[in-house]
């Protein structure tokens, strides 16, 4: 029987660098709130009189687990594990109602790089889920409409009318598999999520999977190009966009209906069509005209934009607007999130850009456009305000504008369309709109998530540490924990969406939602409104994430210091 000599000590650094862990989280979350929130002072206290019960847990750890080791000469290994098993669960469900009292502000804005607002004097915008929020009614609007399109123009069968949106089934940033007709969430070194690949509307069985692709890896000439489309005989594409959603569920519908009834069909073209038919609800303002016809049913007024531009206004600031909106659509929203007298507020306002064109096509010009939508031919040579200027290019705005470097930020929702070339080529800082963020810190800040994603860390660490014994009977037990663990991790994706899970981790890796998210954005929030919670001259760090030959807290010592609060506040830790 082999030793336990081997993995007691280094289990006994492995808890009480989770505790110590744990006590840091509680103070890191602290730093990511805006200074005034008075959940911020009541967690304060709260968190740091859980240090000393924390470090409590952590003394009569360690007498524990020395006890357990003086005496195993004598004892069955098999009962030895299960008692550090069990010691390391009690303690687990005791600090749960501790580290549940630091619960993350959903109004915080997040860093990824390191920016003050006091060097921003130029703030830019893009409109759609920037500026103004849509009910869950516009996905609807556009499934129907593309469902039906699909139906009239290309000739699918009736029976797809039987087939209604349904509004929790995909997530943002998933990618789809063009001639397999698979949706799937894929993470950040490239590997399918299993459990999370779908024909239709039902999952594929993981050995199904990993027989396909010949394992779990999806190579990067398969992956979709910079913008997330599938060309150039690219296989992937994945969805980044918010307005995305109602178009992979009519995919997986479509397919669904064709499997159903054995049609043969070819995914490739089914792709084309579906994205046709997306297309054209934009295009054709099919959406833009029933969205201005009952703009209180479709736009959801409560995310103040309105307070966001006045406060910049009044302290001084430019402000512009780049969408790909047209203008009466745009006029139509605005006029009823800020006032008729909108166009105020901005120094400048582009319309129907195209983007992601607009950053880097050089040769279309601007155009003015008059309140009545009429194009002038006249040369534009400058941006005056109070005028709506609609195509033109980045580099054109630069020159006319001088409006260049880190002292512009512009916020927008599509990781790639609105912030990629920005941040790579220009130099501009740039905010992501992130929506779902509120829902998944609310699941986050939940006892029941809390206590899930402690124990299985806890339990993880376990496994890593006692692995090392060869012994039948101690590899009967780390193969129980294994199970347990494996039976564990689908519900860490199920209590945010059944299908997919988080939109920011896979079981344990970051998204490819999140690496882009990381590297093209330097603060992500909620919605705009957020920004109400700082002052102007604020500066946003990001958290000292350890690499992994680094310690996960400093310093290491045996009291916590209030310097803890100063390392990494993972907002989306260890989910789904």
């Amino acid at each position: 029987m082999a030793p336990l000599s081997s993995p007691l000590p280094s289990l006994l650094r492995h808890r009480g660098c989770l505790q110590k862990a744990n006590v840091c989280k509680i103070l890191q979350g602290l730093h990511h709130r805006p200074f005034r929130s008075c959940l911020w002072k009541r967690n304060f206290g709260a968190a740091y009189h859980g240090v000393g019960q924390l470090l409590s847990h952590q003394h009569r750890a360690k007498n524990y687990a020395a006890s357990v080791y003086s005496s195993s000469d004598g004892q069955d290994m098999t009962e030895r594990l299960w008692s550090i098993y069990n010691e390391t669960k009690r303690q687990t469900e005791d600090l749960t109602p501790v580290i549940s009292t630091n619960s993350v502000n959903p109004d915080t804005i997040f860093a990824n790089n390191e920016m003050s607002l006091r060097d921003i004097e130029i703030y830019g915008f893009d409109y759609d889920y920037t500026l103004a929020f849509y009910s869950s009614h516009l996905h609807t609007l556009i499934f129907n409409i593309a469902r039906d399109i699909l139906i009239s123009n290309h000739r699918y069968p009736e029976g797809l009318r039987k087939y209604e949106y349904i509004p929790n089934f995909a997530v943002r940033g998933l990618h789809y598999d063009v001639q397999k007709a698979l949706l799937m969430k894929i993470d950040a070194f490239h590997y399918i999520q299993l459990g999370t690949v779908y024909r239709g509307l039902h999952p594929v069985p993981d050995e199904e999977v990993i027989a396909m692709y010949e394992g779990c890896h999806v190579p990067l000439e398969n992956m979709s190009d910079f913008y997330g489309k599938s060309s150039h005989g690219h296989t992937m594409k994945q969805f980044m966009d918010i307005f995305s959603l109602p178009e992979m569920t009519l995919l997986s519908c479509v397919n669904d209906f064709f499997m159903r009834h054995n049609i043969d069909y070819e995914p490739v073209h089914l792709y084309k069509d579906v994205k046709e038919a997306i297309r054209d609800v934009h295009v054709k303002g099919i959406m833009y005209r029933a969205v201005e016809a009952d703009i209180e049913k479709y736009i959801c007024y409560g995310e103040q934009s309105h307070a966001v531009l006045k406060k910049l206004s009044e302290h001084g600031k430019k402000m512009f607007l780049i969408t790909n909106s047209p203008f009466d659509f745009v006029d139509r929203g605005m006029s009823y999130i800020v006032g008729k007298d909108w166009r105020d507020l901005f120094d400048v306002v582009i319309v129907q850009a195209d983007k992601p064109s607009f950053f880097n096509d050089r040769r279309k010009p601007f155009r003015r456009v008059t309140d009545k939508g009429a194009l002038l031919w006249d040369r534009i040579h400058r941006l005056e305000k109070g005028q709506i200027y609609k195509q033109g290019n980045l580099y054109e705005f630069l020159r006319l504008t001088g409006w260049r470097g880190s002292k512009v930020l512009y916020f927008g929702d599509h990781i790639y369309s609105d912030l990629a070339d920005l941040t790579l080529k220009h130099g501009w800082r740039t905010g992501a709109i992130i929506p779902e963020l509120r829902k998944e810190i609310k699941i986050m800040n939940t006892e029941q998530y809390v206590h899930m994603m402690t124990w299985l860390q806890a339990l993880t660490g376990l496994i890593e540490q006692m692995q090392v014994h060869r012994d039948s009977a101690s590899q009967a037990v780390v193969e129980e924990w294994i199970r347990e663990r494996e039976a564990m991790r689908p519900q860490t994706k199920d209590i945010f969406n059944a299908q997919f899970g988080s939109l920011f981790r896979t079981y344990h890796n970051p998204t490819y939602f999140s690496r882009r998210l990381s590297r093209f954005a330097d603060i992500y929030m909620a919605s705009i409104s957020c920004l109400l919670n700082y002052d102007l001259q604020h500066t946003f760090f990001p958290r000292r994430t350890p690499l992994q030959h680094e310690s996960p807290f400093w310093p290491e010592q045996s009291h916590v210091s209030l310097s803890a609060s100063s390392q990494p506040h993972r907002t989306k830790a260890e989910s789904d």
